[in-house]
């Protein structure tokens, strides 16, 4: 078929095919592909396209359900709709669909990417599908109205508040009047403190309440880490992926491990347990800030040694037992892949939040004789298209 026209704007009636990576679906209509928001598979849907560059697909909203999926439910936020928030990708689908679709996703892309055909359960995290969202940011329209962003979209969606946020973090934004185009970084601590500043385009951040000081709880320690810095943002994530990588390294005594794209140290700390003060653990973090809380919160273990950098530009030496990498959205990438399956650990460890760079990964490693041993996944972020994964990559 040869397009003339955008069909942005234009109502069209599919079915809807297969979850996609991302939080949408695939419908096709006029041989084009049409990447649906608010559907289900196998729904029948009238959809309202919302972007179309031309080629080979758009995107469209479902705006109409005429044949519902029995796993469809109210979304529990009334801003979880097309036009909306863009911050959740799932409130339609119960909860055990949306696990369901995210083990499909996990699957698809390492079958795709990796060639590996793996049986993906998405496990829970305790708490249920809403107040776990500890961090976040919200933005101000044009009357100084807090709120979040529409999809693809710098539109400002004001919000009362947020079904996804820790209890009272959002509401307590919500209620004031702020500088028209700012930022607000809000962290909600294991403690129940707050700390909210207001960033503007022009001039210095402001602070709302706080110190600056989240108090976290995770790998049998206390730590006081940068409020808004890197940290798990679902309450339980932070110590449960520490108990795995403490489980699944199973370092020497005397032992040496290597802690990449390492935050503040949450798994040197564990790793350091495990070899003791002979042993070692280098922790590679870019993160000038993170680094200053893990050296301050790792202080009486001194056989973890930092390096400030990033990983691809940091040279290391040595035959580690143990690496673990949690990387970026992006992944790894080839690069330092090569570079640590160089220096031939036993086992690798990889904490993934994104699944397509994960299975990229993982087809590097495999090139280098590693194969992928273990892994758990998480629906870690209810109500929206990510999660997170945890790989056991052997020799």
């Amino acid at each position: 078929m040869t397009q003339t026209q955008p069909w942005t704007g234009r109502r069209l009636e599919v079915e809807v095919g297969p979850v996609a990576h991302g939080g949408h679906c695939v419908a096709r209509a006029d041989g084009r592909v049409v990447f649906v928001r608010h559907a289900l598979p196998g729904e029948r849907v009238v959809v309202e396209v919302t972007e179309d560059k031309g080629g080979s697909f758009c995107r469209a909203d479902a705006v109409e359900v005429l044949e519902p999926s029995p796993d469809r439910v109210e979304p529990p936020c009334p801003a979880a709709r097309p036009g909306g928030c863009g911050g959740c990708d799932w409130q339609h689908a119960s909860g055990e669909a949306q696990r369901s679709l995210k083990a499909g996703i996990v699957a698809e892309q390492l079958r795709r990417l990796a060639g590996l055909d793996v049986n993906v359960e998405m496990e829970a995290l305790p708490g249920g599908l809403g107040e776990w969202r500890t961090r976040l940011r919200m933005v101000v329209d044009g009357k100084g109205r807090a709120g979040f962003r529409a999809h693809r979209s710098h539109k400002v969606v004001p919000v009362r508040r947020c079904t996804i946020a820790a209890p009272d973090l959002v509401e307590e934004v919500t209620a004031q009047h702020w500088t028209r185009g700012a930022e607000i970084d809000l962290t909600a601590d294991s403690m129940g403190r707050m700390d909210i500043v207001e960033r503007p385009q022009r001039g210095r951040p402001r602070t709302v309440t706080g110190d600056g000081v989240a108090v976290e709880r995770a790998g049998g320690r206390e730590w006081r880490v940068e409020a808004h810095g890197f940290w798990q943002v679902h309450p339980e994530a932070a110590d449960l992926y520490a108990e795995i990588v403490a489980e699944w390294a199973a370092t020497p005594v005397g032992g040496t491990a290597w802690d990449l794209y390492g935050g503040a140290g949450l798994f040197a700390a564990v790793l350091a347990e495990q070899v003791g003060p002979d042993g070692s653990v280098v922790v590679v973090e870019s993160s000038r800030p993170a680094v200053a809380d893990g050296r301050r919160n790792l202080a009486d273990l001194p056989q973890v040694r930092f390096r400030t950098g990033l990983v691809e530009e940091t040279t290391l030496s040595g035959r580690p037992d143990v690496v673990v990498l949690d990387p970026p959205r992006k992944g790894a990438g080839k690069a330092v892949v090569d570079t640590i399956a160089s220096h031939e650990p036993t086992r690798v460890i990889y904490v993934s939040c994104d699944p397509a760079a994960l299975a990229r990964d993982v087809a590097a490693f495999a090139e280098h004789g590693y194969r992928l041993d273990r892994l758990r996944a998480f629906d870690a972020f209810p109500m929206t298209h990510h999660m997170e994964c945890i790989a056991l990559l052997v020799r």
